[in-house]
């Protein structure tokens, strides 16, 4: 008898514990989620790189991602001009008149003050950046015309301006391919989409071409210091491949 209540206690010990870990798995990823927070990627390497025949850079880089080893490879134009800054103050400028071009074939955002090229930054996105964003948590970066919707100076990383994702072009596409079954029936639409900056110290991320955020436009931390002085609540920005 005392044999089998050990064997019960034994056995509710470890369904108790098993219990108890998926508690803590559960409210670990709540707490992302609600933080906002992609898993910091760690241990990065470059493992190879080199020009194609086209002159772009090849980039086969390496990373730790929570529990994951994860391994991208990445191809920048060589002819993308990033860190061009022309000689003007972000307080003298209309910001009605301030554009936002994100290309995301050249990893690289750029400001147009009156169809004029003001400011060129270097920037990631998702894993996937060639793929258009589909659904909650495919970690794609959306595209086509938004606006800038709201501004948060203190922000998880650095700072942070909210996108008009999923405007009516996004629901109807979203809508559209729930119809012909690409995507699950229970699939969500997704949100929560900016541009922000980086973890201190992450610049480097960025110059790599890391695709580490789970959709959103990243940049280094001055320059998404320097963008947010530019842009405003309702400026356009237009997001491609």
């Amino acid at each position: 008898m005392f044999l089998s209540s050990f064997r019960s206690l034994s056995g509710g010990l470890k369904l108790g514990l098993f219990v108890l870990g998926i508690f803590c798995a559960v409210w670990v990823c709540a707490q992302q989620a609600n933080n906002g927070a992609t898993a910091i990627p760690k241990d990065v390497k470059v493992l190879d790189e080199y020009s194609d025949h086209k002159g772009n850079i090849v980039r086969i880089i390496q990373y730790r991602e929570g529990l994951m080893k994860v391994t991208q490879t990445i191809i920048i134009p060589k002819t993308v001009a990033v860190g061009f800054a022309a000689p003007v103050n972000p307080d003298t400028l209309n910001k009605d008149s301030i554009t936002v071009m994100v290309d995301k074939s050249d990893y690289c955002l750029q400001v147009f003050y009156k169809s004029r090229v003001i400011r060129s930054y270097r920037a990631v996105f998702g894993p996937r950046p060639q793929e258009n964003k589909c659904m909650e948590g495919d970690r794609c970066t959306p595209e086509g015309w938004f606006k800038i919707t709201n501004k948060n100076a203190k922000s998880h990383y650095n700072k942070f301006m909210g996108l008009s994702y999923p405007n009516d072009s996004a629901i109807a596409r979203f809508n559209r391919l729930k119809a012909q079954h690409i995507i699950p029936a229970t699939a969500k639409i997704g949100g929560s989409v900016g541009i922000h900056g980086i973890w201190p110290g992450g610049d480097n991320m960025i110059e790599l071409g890391v695709g580490w955020t789970d959709g959103c436009v990243a940049l280094k931390n001055k320059d998404i210091e320097e963008l947010y002085g530019f842009v405003g609540v309702g400026t356009r920005v237009f997001i491609r491949k």
